[in-house]
């Protein structure tokens, strides 16, 4: 365990990482190009975990699990990329470019 921002206690998450340039800097689990964000939005869905692992057979449990874990560790964080890459925000993003008229 790491000390966080306001001497709270943060668990670890071996199985993310933050990589330049992989999926722009968003959190992914370790040696993928899988966002947390996904498998967060995969269990909002109602996905569960063995079926996310049947989605994505190249990941285990463990990694499935702890982007869960990092998710609610950083819930507001991760929120804001799913947030972000709605197709609401995107098209609102793009709505006056002359390309997409």
């Amino acid at each position: 365990m790491a000390k966080g921002t306001a001497g709270k206690t943060v668990a670890a998450h071996p199985h993310v990482e933050r990589k330049a340039g992989v999926c722009g800097g968003e959190p992914v689990i370790r040696g993928t190009r899988i966002p947390v964000s996904l498998i967060a939005l995969l269990e909002k869905s109602g996905k569960t975990v063995d079926e996310i692992v049947a989605l994505y057979p190249h990941l285990t449990h463990a990694q499935v699990y702890d982007a869960l874990a990092y998710y609610y560790d950083n819930r507001e964080e991760i929120d804001r990329y799913l947030r972000e890459g709605s197709e609401a925000e995107i098209r609102k993003a793009y709505e006056n470019e002359p390309w997409l008229k």
